[in-house]
C-alpha cells in the first residue's frame, strides 16, 4: 500500500509521433521508452499513485505491465500534433477526479535519463512553498545575450537580446536557464484554470544536463543508449 499522499504522477503519451514513430513503445536500455518514466514515479515513496493518459491501447497494455494505472483513455482530440498537452493534463485530473488529486506531477516519457530525486525534489519544492507549479531547468548552453540570434523581415542577424548594452564575454551575460521535460509539479487548480505554465508562481529545480536529455530525435536516442550504456559500465564489477 502506497503513502496516502495526494500526490499523482500523470505520465502523458500518445500513439503518433513524427520524429520517431512509436516513441514511446521505442525500447531504449532494454525497457520501452514509456516504462522508465513509470518506473521513476513508482520509486518515489511521495507519490501515492502512477496514471498513464494515452490514445493508444498498445501503450495502455504496455503501461499497466509496468505498474501503472491506465483509468481512462485520451480522447483522440487531445492527442493529435497540434493539441496543447496542457489541455490533455486538464482532462486527466477531471477524468480521474478533481478531489483525488492534491498535488499533480507530469513526468513526460521523452527524459529518461532523470533520477527520483528528481522528482522528488519538484514534489517537495510545490509542497512546501506558495508556488503554483515547479519546473525543472538546467544551465543553457547558450545566452541570448551573448551568442543566439534573430533575423530581421530583411535577414539582417540581430542578437536575441540586447539588454541595453553590449555584452562581449559570456562571464558578462546574465546566467540563462534551459526549461527540460524531466518534471512538472503542479497544484491542480493552476492547470484547470490557466493556459500556461507561467501564468502563476512559478520555481524551478535546477538539474544536472546528463539528467536532462529530451528524446525527439533518432539522435537524441542514440545519446540516450549511449548514456546507459556508460552508466552500466561504471556500475559493473571490475574483473
Amino acid at each position: 500500500m502506497r503513502n496516502q499522499t495526494g500526490v499523482i504522477a500523470f505520465i502523458f503519451a500518445r500513439g503518433g509521433s513524427k520524429g520517431v514513430p512509436r516513441k514511446n513503445l521505442r525500447l531504449l536500455g532494454g525497457l520501452p521508452l514509456i516504462a522508465h518514466s513509470i518506473g521513476h514515479a513508482l520509486q518515489s515513496s511521495l507519490v501515492e499513485r502512477v496514471v498513464v493518459s494515452t490514445d493508444d491501447e498498445e501503450i495502455a497494455e504496455v503501461a499497466r505491465k509496468y505498474g501503472a494505472e491506465v483509468p481512462f483513455m485520451r480522447p483522440a482530440e487531445l492527442a493529435t500534433d497540434t493539441a496543447p498537452e496542457r489541455q490533455a493534463w486538464q482532462h486527466a485530473i477531471r477524468a480521474l477526479g478533481v478531489d483525488a488529486v492534491k498535488f499533480f506531477v507530469a513526468l513526460p516519457p521523452t527524459s529518461p535519463m532523470r533520477s527520483v530525486e528528481d522528482v522528488d525534489a519538484c514534489i517537495q519544492e510545490l509542497r512546501n512553498s506558495d508556488a503554483d507549479i515547479v519546473l525543472t531547468t538546467t544551465l543553457a548552453r547558450r545566452s541570448p545575450y551573448f551568442n543566439m540570434v534573430t533575423f530581421d523581415p530583411q535577414g539582417w542577424a540581430r542578437l536575441g537580446i540586447s539588454g541595453g548594452a553590449t555584452v562581449i564575454r559570456r562571464q558578462d551575460a546574465p546566467v540563462m536557464h534551459d526549461i527540460t521535460t524531466v518534471a512538472y509539479a503542479a497544484r491542480p487548480e493552476h492547470v484547470l484554470n490557466t493556459e500556461s505554465i507561467f501564468a502563476g508562481r512559478v520555481r524551478a529545480v535546477t538539474v544536472p544536463e546528463e539528467r536532462a536529455l529530451d528524446i525527439d530525435s533518432e539522435l537524441d536516442f542514440r545519446f540516450a543508449e549511449f548514456m546507459l550504456q556508460q552508466q552500466s559500465s561504471h556500475l559493473s564489477p571490475a574483473k
